[in-house]
């Protein structure tokens, strides 16, 4: 399975921000799609969640040569703001969201926020009181529970701990052993090389593939020399 762009366009009145983009991503590879900040990384994630309305163009999913709409059941989103009903707490929340998308799941809340580490008492306070990594947590163990076949991640990690990073790493790899397309957007480097298989250039308002091996001693300032250029962004 993989999702296809083909011609993707966005404006915002007489700005174009994505301009005919094209791509395939792949089911169980993590993909970052690295862009300068500003270079539309979340208006992508947003058309592709139908968030936002674009202006031409069509995405789908393709399985065997079928070509599937990729609808609200077909993708999940985790925001870079995390979006939570602040008055439950984190095990209250988790308890609701598996009962109405996941009610014959066989993990349990308590395996699912064992999983995150959650402790005892922080599964038994309000979300009101997490820290931001914390809510990220809550949030990716959703798309763990809904299974979606498209996962898209923007800015995940950023202005997160160590301890958390590496847990939502961890539950990363997760999913994509389960063959999830993994689609995470990033203005980090390192992040990028560090979390993903494959990475993708989000430069004048197109996707474009890169063909140097990210292990290659001059991967960075190849990149560097690219992504300097912003001069029509």
């Amino acid at each position: 399975m993989k999702l296809v762009i083909e011609n993707l366009t966005k404006k915002y009145d007489e700005k174009t921000v994505l301009q005919e983009v094209n791509y395939e991503f792949e089911e169980g590879v993590i993909t970052s799609v690295l862009g300068r900040n500003g270079a539309g990384k979340t208006t992508l994630f947003n058309v592709l969640y139908d968030e936002i309305n674009y202006d031409s163009g069509k995405f789908y999913l393709e399985d065997n040569g079928n070509k599937i709409p990729l609808d609200k059941e077909n993708v999940g989103m985790l925001f870079s703001e995390n979006f939570l009903p602040e008055f439950l707490t984190g095990y209250e929340y988790i308890k609701f969201y598996r009962e109405i998308n996941s009610p014959n799941d066989p993990k349990t809340v308590d395996d699912y926020l064992d999983v995150m580490d959650f402790s005892e008492k922080d599964r038994n306070r309000l979300i009101k009181d997490y820290s931001h990594g914390m809510k990220s947590k809550i949030s990716l163990i959703t798309l763990f529970i809904s299974r979606p076949k498209v996962l898209l991640l923007d800015e995940p990690l950023t202005s997160l701990d160590l301890v958390i990073s590496t847990q939502i790493k961890k539950l990363l790899l997760e999913l994509k052993s389960q063959g999830r397309i993994i689609i995470l957007s990033t203005h980090m480097l390192d992040l990028a090389k560090e979390m993903s298989e494959q990475i993708v250039l989000l430069h004048h308002k197109k996707l474009q593939k890169i063909d140097l091996d990210k292990n290659d001693e001059q991967f960075n300032s190849y990149l560097y020399d690219i992504l300097k250029d912003d001069s029509d962004e």
